[in-house]
């Protein structure tokens, strides 16, 4: 097996998006068996689409540019991507975006070995942030890396704008003019800015930013999606979340994953909305508490 580091380039961000969808679909495998993948459960018949490929694609060329010692693809002796690993560090937080093993590489030390140069790019870091899945390996695979498993819940389903009320308050198309702004509030939240980060969601999502006395937020939405959303106050991130859902339509299917025990507000806007409320795997955090208000991006957390 051979390990080397992905390029910024369409074969390898094709390669990582086959190791990633083969990995996705997959049976889970019983308890004891090797392999996960990251960052989200198998989506049920009612749920939205995953990641569409194309944001992915250029996600992982943008980690491959920005983190290249923090991604790798694993290949076998005939020079095919068996597995992949996609990480990058940001003002000392330390984030993994994807850890997946093609069914047929389980078992072999695949995920183990990806997984240790992953953590060790992420050696001095003094805080780490995962997304995970329900997949039983997944739980170990964390874990072992260190992190605190903090289960977390989906709200998914078709906007119904009727009993919603409208934002308590101003909320702005942004830019890259808001990427002070947007430092700013990571910092608070998680301890480190996302960085180049949001040049990257900004070629691919929709932003929208409040700011006035009380604090300051934002929020990402792209395709049915709250990709991000992060806010100094409860009140901010719920007037936020409102715009977001707004944004998406009535009737509109759309869904808002990661939310962690903390994000009590987002709960009660989705349900609001007439979302419904599942079961989304964990967050995994190391040397932080969860960030609220805020839900992380699937790909970029």
């Amino acid at each position: 097996m051979l390990l080397r580091p992905v390029r910024d380039s369409d074969e390898d961000a094709e390669a990582v998006r086959f190791v990633a969808d083969a990995a996705f679909a997959a049976p889970h495998p019983v308890p004891g068996g090797g392999g996960v993948r990251f960052p989200g459960p198998p989506p049920d018949p009612g749920a939205p689409l995953p990641v569409p490929a194309g944001p992915r694609l250029h996600h992982a060329r943008h980690l491959a540019r920005t983190d290249p010692d923090g991604c790798r693809l694993a290949e076998d002796a005939a020079g095919r991507p068996v597995g992949v690993v996609l990480s990058s560090r940001r003002e000392g937080t330390w984030s993994l975006s994807l850890l997946a093993v093609l069914p047929g590489a389980r078992g072999r030390g695949v995920g183990t070995e990806l997984l240790r140069r992953a953590a060790a790019y992420g050696r001095g870091c003094l805080r780490g942030i995962a997304g995970g899945s329900c997949h039983p390996a997944a739980a170990r695979v964390q874990r072992r890396a260190g992190f605190e498993l903090h289960p977390t819940v989906r709200l998914s389903g078709t906007v119904s704008l009727a009993r919603l009320p409208a934002p308590d308050g101003a909320v702005a198309e942004g830019g890259r003019g808001d990427r002070d702004l947007m430092d700013s509030v990571d910092r608070r939240l998680r301890g480190g800015a996302h960085g180049p980060d949001h040049e990257e969601l900004l070629r691919h999502c929709r932003l929208l930013v409040t700011d006035d006395f009380t604090g300051s937020g934002y929020c990402y939405v792209r395709e049915g999606r709250v990709e991000t959303l992060a806010a100094t106050t409860r009140r901010l991130a719920t007037r936020l979340l409102t715009a977001a859902l707004g944004a998406v339509g009535e009737g509109r299917p759309v869904l808002v994953g990661g939310l962690t025990a903390g994000q009590q507000w987002a709960v009660d806007v989705g349900l609001a909305a007439g979302l419904e409320l599942a079961p989304a795997g964990w967050l995994g955090l190391r040397g932080m508490r969860p960030p609220s208000p805020y839900i992380p991006s699937e790909t970029l957390p």
